[in-house]
């Protein structure tokens, strides 16, 4: 079993920037693909960002594209999302998600592990 916990959510002026940490506890992360979701109209879990368990592989949405980076650090178990120029449609909560060795990047169906999520508000 893994345990993600996502922190380092809250309230931001449009144009501003947080990072998003994900916290894995029960496993080592570095056999996991990592993934970013957020909810979106007619979507339960919409992609937002994966990186792959070595770290060479990383995908964004388009909307997201030179605005958020997505990184790791296996050895403190834990993954990055770093949101710059923020906008008020990027609030959501964001869940972090684990996939074992997996390569279906857009599928939140794919993903075995979840966290509790994070509060992301941008105001205008």
């Amino acid at each position: 079993q893994v345990q993600l916990e996502e922190s380092g959510g809250g309230l931001v002026q449009a144009g501003g920037s947080l990072r998003l940490s994900c916290a894995a506890s029960g496993r080592t992360l570095s056999n996991y693909t990592m993934g970013w979701f957020r909810p979106a109209p007619g979507k339960e879990r919409e992609f937002v960002a994966a990186i792959s368990w070595s770290g060479r592989r990383i995908y964004y949405t388009d909307s997201v594209k030179g605005r958020f980076t997505i990184s790791r650090d296996n050895a403190k178990n834990t993954v990055y999302l770093q949101m710059n120029t923020l906008k008020p449609e990027d609030t959501a909560v964001y869940y972090c998600a684990a996939d074992y060795y997996g390569s279906d990047w857009f599928n939140p169906n794919k993903y075995d592990y979840w966290g509790q999520g994070t509060q992301v508000t941008v105001s205008s």
